[in-house]
């Protein structure tokens, strides 16, 4: 389904960005593998058996020169890459009364700034070329439905109308949508409170839980030709969650 594909994913080392490398190297892109830690970069490609169509990178996507120094990169060796996966984000799980000032820079400097200078130099290199690619964003449901912890919720708030208007400026060139996932089985999950777990749980009409994969089986969807109609949408994976 991606053959003809070769894909920038951030937060690429774990979680659901590790699960979208995964799937879509089975799906037959390349993939650019994004991620600020590098033993857990090194730990996938050994995962991957050294697969020639993995391709590994370290830079901390909050910081604009390294960014900047990543798609000089991708010009000089992966002039090709045709697909964005912003993923890349972190979740402290406080309260909005707690947050220091630092780690509210924290957040949203990688959650949200983080995207758009992705977003930024990859629309700029496809557009200057008059390329055909695709963007893909992973926000939450606590974009959509709010968040025990506001920044965080606010930062995938901020992702959706991000979507909607380089989905606008990059036209016809850039189809570019969102994911917004509830509860998934990652790390992360292990530090949402237990009351709010139970409270989205008590939301869901479908009982099997939201795994990685099933995350990323929606990403692969959105960064294939299958997809060819979409652009601006946001896709809420949530087991049938808020309907009521």
């Amino acid at each position: 389904m991606l053959s003809d594909k070769k894909i920038i994913i951030t937060g690429a080392a774990s979680g659901i960005g590790k699960a979208v490398v995964k799937l879509s190297l089975r799906e037959g892109a390349s993939v650019i593998a994004c991620d600020l830690n590098s033993r857990l970069l090194e730990e996938l490609k050994e995962e991957e058996g050294a697969c020639h169509k993995l391709h590994t990178y370290q830079a901390d996507v909050s910081e604009y020169e390294q960014v900047r120094d990543f798609f000089a990169y991708i010009e000089t060796e992966h002039p090709d890459a045709n697909g964005l996966v912003n993923n890349a984000g972190i979740y402290l799980a406080k309260s909005i009364l707690d947050y220091q000032e630092n780690e509210i820079d924290k957040v949203m400097d990688i959650n949200i700034k983080g995207a758009v200078y992705f977003s930024q130099l990859f629309g700029r290199r496809m557009l200057r070329n008059r390329q055909q690619g695709t963007i893909v964003n992973m926000s939450s449901v606590s974009g959509m439905e709010g968040s025990s912890d506001a920044v965080y919720g606010l930062t995938k708030a901020a992702l959706l109308g991000l979507t909607k208007s380089c989905a606008m400026n990059f036209s016809p060139y850039i189809r570019v949508n969102a994911v917004a996932p509830t509860m998934v089985d990652t790390s992360m999950m292990q530090t949402i409170p237990d009351w709010r777990k139970k409270e989205y749980l008590s939301h869901q009409l479908i009982q099997t839980p939201v795994l990685p994969e099933d995350v990323a089986e929606t990403v692969v969807f959105l960064l294939s030709d299958k997809s060819r109609h979409y652009t601006g949408a946001t896709f809420d994976i949530n087991n049938g969650g808020y309907l009521r």
